[in-house]
């Protein structure tokens, strides 16, 4: 296992190299003449999920003959940056949009000015409040939430004390997951949610929160992490509190940090989305939209809850080391 962990990152290091230099930098326009331009503007300019998107991404642009131009804020939760990036991109008028909101409902106006200049939009990891966009390709975030939930309430028995970490408030996927969780874990009263925090997708900020939640909480069984971000800064504060087999956590997504912390059994569970998929099929719906073809509302991807008994199965395996044959 440590040989595939370290296999996975260095994969992943190289793979970022090569997807750096082949993507259209911000604010580029493509040279190709023949080729569909699409922009994907998305939450961040880091992180493992958010780069694994941009390389699915790659894959269909070059299978379909598309310059895409990745654009992308410093940080999650700046939603202004990535309104101003939706407007810079309207005044280039690409052949499609691509977007990841980082806000719901502030998105959204600028998200219907697409329609002025017949710019579709495909939405993809969360949701934004537009009637304009043509489809969400992306995790039934509810759905998610609950997974973790029910997976928490088998492993504390439906009692105790359970925290949250949870990423950006406001992002459509955010609320989701954490509904998702609440509305399961409301099932069972002898569970108590004791504090749901939020850590602007900051990995720093995700760990010293946990760890202040830990100490003011010192009967805490529980706790589940929603984003790749929390999920990392709250398993470092979890594995340095030493909290003993009694206490157990769900995480999200599957950054090296969060299997190493899963083969020590830090960690009991991930939800898994599928990130590169989601890419892929963000760009392939994105051409069709260009092409004024018709697109479901909705393109739903699967989520998996791997744990130390199922993770070495081989559809799970693809999900957590793609990059290694």
């Amino acid at each position: 296992m440590k040989q595939l962990l370290h296999l996975f990152k260095t994969g992943f290091a190289i793979m970022l190299l090569i997807i750096t230099a082949a993507c259209t930098g911000a604010g580029e326009l493509p040279n190709d003449d023949d080729a569909l331009v699409i922009d994907m503007i998305v939450k961040m300019n880091r992180g493992d999920y958010w780069s694994t998107i941009q390389m699915g991404a790659e894959v269909a642009a070059k299978e379909y003959n598309v310059s895409l131009n990745v654009l992308a804020p410093e940080n999650e939760n700046d939603v202004q940056g990535q309104i101003q990036l939706m407007e810079d991109s309207i005044a280039r008028r690409p052949d499609a949009i691509i977007l990841a909101a980082s806000d719901y409902e502030a998105l959204g106006q600028v998200t219907d000015r697409t329609s002025y200049y017949d710019i579709p939009v495909i939405s993809i990891d969360s949701e934004v409040a537009s009637t304009k966009v043509k489809t969400y390709v992306g995790t039934n975030n509810y759905e998610a939430g609950q997974k973790a939930a029910e997976r928490l309430m088998e492993l504390t028995g439906g009692q105790g004390d359970i925290g949250i970490v949870n990423f950006v408030q406001g992002a459509r996927n955010a609320d989701q997951r954490e509904e998702g969780f609440m509305d399961y874990a409301a099932r069972f009263p002898g569970v108590r949610i004791v504090e749901v925090l939020y850590c602007g997708s900051d990995e720093e900020l995700a760990y010293r929160l946990t760890r202040e939640m830990i100490k003011q909480h010192p009967g805490l069984t529980g706790l589940v992490s929603l984003s790749a971000e929390s999920s990392i800064g709250a398993g470092r504060a979890v594995e340095e509190a030493g909290l003993g087999s009694r206490f157990k956590m769900i995480a999200f997504d599957n950054p090296p940090e969060m299997l190493e912390l899963l083969q020590e059994e830090t960690v009991q569970a991930m939800v898994v989305q599928n990130p590169f998929n989601n890419g892929y099929m963000a760009v392939a719906a994105a051409v069709k939209a260009a092409r004024g073809e018709r697109l479901e509302d909705k393109i739903p991807t699967d989520t998996k809850l791997i744990d130390l008994d199922n993770m070495l199965w081989p559809e799970h395996q693809k999900l957590l080391f793609p990059f290694v044959k």
